[in-house]
């Protein structure tokens, strides 16, 4: 049986981000930076943290870490993460499905979509992201 499963986050658990505490509390151990296939939309929520969704059409590749979790822990992982975030299947760039962080469609209802960035960390980097109108990021 496997100890660690591969998961992909693409927010507040990424490295020297806010919630990488949690990756640390259940002794995940980091693996690699990554991308998503270009089958992904990303929403900005609250400018908290971000919610990622697969999509059938308009999806590009959203940056992520992917990080080896004790199978034990991963539960407790994710009772620790904001409310509508969720685990589910995520494929990578190279192929390689594993599972990540995802958002509920209903988390992502009337919040500021920022798939043009790529990625959380391009988002909050950019001094005119979190200024810029939806029409913008289109």
């Amino acid at each position: 049986m496997k100890t660690t499963v591969y998961l992909a986050v693409n927010g507040t658990l990424m490295r020297g981000l806010e919630l990488n505490a949690n990756m640390e509390l259940v002794e995940a151990e980091f693996v690699r930076e990554a991308f998503t296939e270009p089958t992904y939309r990303l929403w900005s929520i609250n400018d908290r943290h971000p919610a990622m969704m697969r999509v059938s059409a308009g999806g590009t590749a959203i940056a992520v870490e992917v990080w080896a979790v004790p199978a034990s822990k991963m539960a407790f992982l994710l009772l620790l993460e904001p409310p509508g975030l969720s685990i589910g299947k995520v494929r990578l760039a190279d192929g390689e499905e594993v599972l990540g962080v995802i958002g509920e469609p209903i988390l992502c209802e009337g919040k500021r979509e920022i798939t043009a960035w790529g990625g959380w960390r391009a988002y909050i980097a950019d001094p005119a992201g979190q200024k810029a109108t939806a029409t913008e990021m289109v």
